[in-house]
């Protein structure tokens, strides 16, 4: 009898884990400046590129907060923590005087959930 319950429970716990999460594409992300703040190093814009619209503020708030922790690089491939999903993109920092520039084009959206979204440019085929 026991074999029976443990072999049930085995069972059930395949049948209700997880599986690969579901991966999609999407080509409608919103562009924009997010966020636009001064510090002593001057004026420092995050705009953001491909963005999904729920999420937007709290990744670009979360790039200021890297950026003035000097984690940022240019150029360079980063996945920011957020709220309710984890983003991964290319962030690219420009300067010029006392004005900077933090560019973060969303490539990939790791919702909490477990879906997946991938961005596709619908110019790219």
């Amino acid at each position: 009898m026991k074999k029976v319950l443990f072999g049930l429970l085995i069972v059930t716990c395949f049948a209700f884990s997880k599986g690969e999460p579901k991966i999609e594409t999407y080509n409608y992300g919103q562009n924009g400046m997010e966020l636009v703040a001064r510090s002593k190093k001057g004026v420092i814009i995050v705009s953001t590129f491909n963005s999904k619209m729920t999420i937007r503020q709290d990744i670009a708030r979360r790039l200021y907060d890297l950026y003035l922790a000097n984690k940022l690089q240019s150029n360079k491939k980063i996945t920011v923590d957020g709220a309710e999903a984890d983003v991964t993109g290319k962030c690219v920092i420009r300067k010029k005087n006392s004005l900077t520039a933090v560019d973060f084009y969303y490539e990939e959206v790791a919702w909490n959930s477990g879906l997946k979204e991938v961005y596709k440019n619908s110019l790219q085929q």
